[in-house]
């Protein structure tokens, strides 16, 4: 099988179900955003060592991975939200709440904005969390314009939040302090 099919070569990409949208189109728009998404998740699992402090991070990102193609391939079909196979499930979003929870009760609470940094891979988090939220305006936009499931925007809100937290537990972990935000 080749990589490369010419079919694309106007401007206009297939979907699941085999009908052609533009490559500017909403629900193109958002699911690629899913899938850079994903590609960033991939580049931070790069980045954390195989048995280090970090194993049970490694371990929910995997499973994210596997999250967020699914959430892509929703967004891929037309007919989501429509013909009662929707893929995204409130137990996906349930399952990022409680790392959520786990991973916040590792921290002091913040009662100030904090900026990207401290660690490299506290950094790539925070272009997760951004990345994510552009996914997230993205389907919001979608959903608008045509019916999309809503447990997609749940999720990639929620996955944004764990993004954060991942963020400040990082910088914990490896001994370096959030940089909080300062008014000049």
């Amino acid at each position: 099988m080749k990589i490369y099919t010419r079919t694309g070569d106007k401007g206009d990409t297939g979907l699941i179900d085999g009908s052609r949208l533009s490559k500017s189109h909403l629900r193109i728009i958002a699911y690629g955003e899913v899938d850079e998404a994903n590609s960033h998740v991939g580049l931070i699992i790069s980045k954390i060592e195989i048995d280090s402090i970090f194993d049970d991070v490694r371990k929910i990102l995997l499973g994210i991975q596997q999250d967020l193609f699914v959430l892509g391939a929703e967004l891929a079909n037309p007919n989501s939200g429509k013909d009662n196979k929707m893929l995204v499930r409130n137990e996906m979003i349930s399952t990022i709440e409680k790392h959520i929870d786990n991973f916040e009760s590792e921290l002091k609470p913040i009662s100030y904005f904090i900026l990207p940094g401290g660690s490299v891979e506290s950094s790539l988090f925070h272009i997760c969390r951004t990345v994510v939220r552009r996914a997230e305006r993205s389907a919001v936009a979608l959903a608008m314009e045509q019916g999309i499931n809503q447990e997609i925007v749940t999720y990639l809100n929620r996955l944004s939040d764990l993004f954060f937290v991942l963020a400040r537990v990082t910088n914990k972990r490896k001994k370096r302090n959030d940089i909080p935000w300062k008014l000049n």
